[in-house]
């Protein structure tokens, strides 16, 4: 793997590299490690990611073991697991932490996807994970649902880092960037240093085409086939257009004056899954400064091998077809509002299964220890 394109992604585009990926077995034996060196500059994992990474290893049996016969049931043994992980990462990127001064060099862990529509349990569940991990570089994960919004401010007012995932449309986007400033302007009525706060907004980018696809196979018309594979990096320029006015003027300037940083928008699920598109289609398109990548290894390793870098995101032309493709769009009769609607109820229901099959998975190694 070169190291070249990682490292130029962020020291002369601006934009950070994230791993979407952590399992044990990458903080143990140096390959987190090494994938820092090479320029990775943060982590991210979901339940998804620690279900494959406890189905299929070995790697934690000898601690859920402990735990069980401690008395510890399978759901708590989970936590007990995953916040070892990520304490282990948040000490491996302590560096990128520091020398970013807050910026970069987090680990986001995700509160439990039976809270999605729990505002009040998400909030409770946050406030848990950030105090019991104790670790600066650690970003707990809550979901853009409607109930959960509020959380965010909440979080936000309260000086916790919060990378807010499954945002699959503009306008919950809006709501989240207001979330997020008006956390902060309710902390600043305490605080008058602002500068500790980090957080990301995670926008879903391939699902998008792989959905709004569907639907443009199923109008099968010329102009509806010739959008395919094109919403997902318009909406996704389109979300920068938004963040770029959101964090600019009198209002937020106030607030960077406290030493505030914006919300960075953060590129998520940027693997294709259409194979007749470039693996790197999500990458290439969707560069610009202040923002982030979170990349699963075959990307990472696409990305490293042969990315084109160039500040793509906000170039005039990238913004004017963003503009075609999404007046495009309702012309040929898809509904965006509801493409985001099922996205997000698919999101949520896809993590809430990853996280029941591991929890059996674990009640099943837990009978055998337990005899």
């Amino acid at each position: 793997m070169t190291t070249d394109r990682l490292h130029a992604l962020s020291s002369e585009f601006g934009q950070s590299p994230w791993l979407d990926n952590l399992k044990r077995e990458y903080v143990a034996d140096g390959t987190l490690e090494g994938l820092v060196k090479r320029g990775i500059r943060g982590v991210t994992s979901n339940p998804t990611i620690f279900q494959k990474a406890i189905s299929g290893s070995h790697d934690y049996d000898a601690q859920l073991k402990v735990l069980v016969e401690g008395g510890s049931g399978v759901e708590d043994a989970y936590w007990v697991m995953a916040i070892d992980d990520v304490r282990g990462a948040c000490d491996l990127l302590t560096g990128v932490h520091t020398q970013s001064k807050g910026v970069d060099g987090y680990v986001s862990l995700e509160v439990s996807p039976a809270l999605a529509h729990d505002g009040p349990g998400t909030t409770a569940a946050a406030r848990y994970l950030h105090s019991t991990v104790q670790r600066p570089n650690l970003m707990v994960k809550i979901p853009a649902t409607k109930p959960c919004v509020a959380s965010i401010e909440t979080m936000i007012g309260e000086g916790r880092d919060i990378n807010v995932t499954l945002i699959f449309s503009l306008v919950r986007y809006a709501e989240v960037i207001e979330a997020y400033i008006a956390g902060l302007e309710q902390l600043a009525q305490t605080n008058p240093d602002l500068s500790n706060v980090a957080s990301v907004a995670s926008f879903f980018i391939s699902r998008v085409d792989s959905e709004v696809d569907r639907r443009l196979d199923k109008v099968g018309t010329p102009e509806a086939l010739a959008l395919r594979g094109k919403t997902a990096v318009a909406q996704g320029v389109l979300a920068y257009q938004l963040f770029r006015r959101s964090f600019s003027g009198p209002r937020w300037e106030k607030l960077a004056a406290l030493g505030a940083h914006p919300q960075r928008p953060l590129w998520a699920s940027t693997s294709t899954k259409n194979p007749s598109y470039p693996d790197t289609l999500y990458v290439d398109t969707l560069i610009g400064p202040d923002s982030v990548n979170t990349l699963p290894e075959n990307t990472l390793v696409a990305l490293s091998d042969h990315a084109t870098l160039a500040r793509t995101i906000d170039a005039v032309a990238a913004i004017a077809e963003a503009h075609r493709v999404w007046e495009a769009l309702p012309v040929v009769g898809i509904d965006m509002d509801d493409v985001a609607q099922v996205l997000e109820e698919e999101g949520v229901a896809s993590f809430s299964k990853s996280f029941d099959e591991l929890l059996s998975t674990l009640q099943t190694r837990a009978a055998e220890f337990t005899g």
